[in-house]
Formats: structure tokens, C-alpha cells, sequence
């Protein structure tokens, strides 16, 4: 089973402690929502977890294997963060082909067999640029589901989306987390997080804490 642990992480950043002494034990088959007001240090945890960001004190650690030392970042992971945009002159399928190639494990079948899944169509001609607000959303989850990743760290993933898509997405999350994927959640719409988790943490100040009642 996957262990995912935070180990007194914190992270200075111009001065600024952005996070702090932060303390965490994952497991896979797990949902674990965050919450907390903007700039409280959401985006910038799931950035130090996924290795996009180095941090300034302690270590994370996937199965013992050590962050930034035995692995550049975290292997098999599939990430929606804010600003993740696509390439806006391309279509949706072509911006997906473009990114399994930087893994090459899976091929055009599953890329079309994600966007399915979120609710839109692989042929649609119109691109990224055209797309809605909610069309962008489907297509950025689509991209950090399809290869069918160990962890996945979804920031905001409804947002923007109509109550059908909202539900569509959930379901989906449930679907990963049936599969085994260690899942993280930060979002502000609380009927994700009441539904969705198995564990909730309070994000405040860049220091985290465990709520043991509901949202």
C-alpha cells in the first residue's frame, strides 16, 4: 500500500514562512480534503508534495523513498493545480497526446477514453483557447486522471462546473479512490470535501491540523 509522509516540512520563501512544520501520514485508497482560506498554504502544500517545489526543512517521503533525493518528484503522479494551463491553440485530445508523451504509458485509447469520461468529446475540433471555463476544468481533471496515476492532488477540481458536472467529477474521484490511488483534495465548495473525504485538515497560516468534526 502507498505511504505518503510529510515529515516537519516548512518552506521560507522571500523571507516569509509559507509553510510550517507540517506533519502528515497518507495511505492509498484514502481521500484527504484541505481547507482554508486563500493563501493560506493550500497550493503551495500540494506544490511541495508533488516535488514541484522544494521545500526548506524537512522531508517527504513516498514507500521510504525520499523526495529530491531518491526521486525528482513523485512517480506516477497525476496533479491539477491552479494556473495549470493547456497549450490554447490546440485542441483538447492533441494537448493530452502531447503530454503522455512525456511518459509514454499510455496511448491515444485512454486519452480518449479520459476525456469520455469527464463529459466531453475527443473529436471536437475547437481549441483549448474556445474551450469555456467548465470545458477547461473537464479537460485539465481529464489529463491528471488518464494515465491512471498512484496519487493524485486535485486543486479546486469542481470548480466552475454545473451541479451535473460537479457530481460527475465526484464520482470519479470515488472511482480512484476504489482503484487504490492516494488522493488529496483542496477546495472551497464544502460539499466536496464533507463527501468526498476520509480525513479533513484545516489549512491556516501555512501550519496544518487535523478537524476531527465535519466542515
Amino acid at each position: 500500500m502507498l505511504n505518503l509522509i510529510v515529515n516537519n516540512v516548512s518552506k521560507q520563501l522571500k523571507g516569509k514562512t509559507i509553510l510550517s512544520n507540517i506533519y502528515l501520514n497518507l495511505k492509498g485508497g484514502n481521500i484527504y480534503g484541505f481547507v482554508g482560506e486563500n493563501g493560506s498554504g493550500k497550493t503551495m502544500l500540494f506544490r511541495a508534495i508533488s516535488g514541484l517545489m522544494e521545500i526548506s526543512e524537512g522531508e517527504i517521503l513516498l514507500n521510504e523513498k525520499v523526495l529530491h533525493k531518491d526521486m525528482k518528484v513523485l512517480p506516477n503522479l497525476g496533479i491539477m493545480i491552479e494556473n495549470a494551463g493547456l497549450y490554447p491553440e490546440l485542441t483538447g485530445l492533441d494537448n493530452l497526446k502531447l503530454l503522455a508523451k512525456l511518459n509514454r504509458k499510455i496511448g491515444e485509447t485512454e486519452i480518449r477514453e479520459a476525456i469520455k469520461k469527464v463529459g466531453l468529446d475527443a473529436d471536437d475540433k475547437r481549441t483549448f483557447r474556445k474551450y469555456s471555463l467548465g470545458m477547461k476544468q473537464r479537460i485539465v481533471f481529464a489529463q491528471a486522471i488518464m494515465e491512471k496515476p498512484d496519487i493524485l492532488l486535485l486543486d479546486e477540481p469542481t470548480n466552475a462546473l454545473d451541479e451535473k458536472g460537479v457530481n460527475s467529477i465526484r464520482q470519479i474521484i470515488y472511482e480512484e479512490k476504489q482503484r487504490g490511488a492516494l488522493i488529496l483534495i483542496a477546495s472551497h465548495n464544502k460539499e466536496d470535501i464533507q463527501i468526498l473525504s476520509d480525513e479533513i485538515y484545516y489549512v491556516e497560516n501555512g501550519t496544518v491540523k487535523k478537524r476531527e468534526a465535519a466542515v
